[in-house]
């Protein structure tokens, strides 16, 4: 939602969902999971934070109208 021009990203649900699982070490760990993961997605695709992913980086789907 970044690289397509959103100014902010909610994770609510996933924190939820471990909340309910394993109460705040849950939680504690989803938030280093997310974190472990965007540190690694982010230098893949060549970005240092988050502000540097831009509307390129992002592949859609072709459509077939087809149909």
């Amino acid at each position: 939602a970044l690289a397509l021009g959103a100014s902010g990203v909610l994770v609510g649900r996933p924190l939820y969902w471990a909340l309910a699982a394993g109460g705040q070490p849950g939680v504690e760990r989803a938030i280093a999971i997310l974190h472990e993961e965007l540190s690694l997605a982010l230098p893949l695709l060549g970005c240092a934070t988050p502000q540097d992913l831009r509307r390129d980086l992002v592949q859609r789907p072709p459509v077939n109208l087809s149909r």
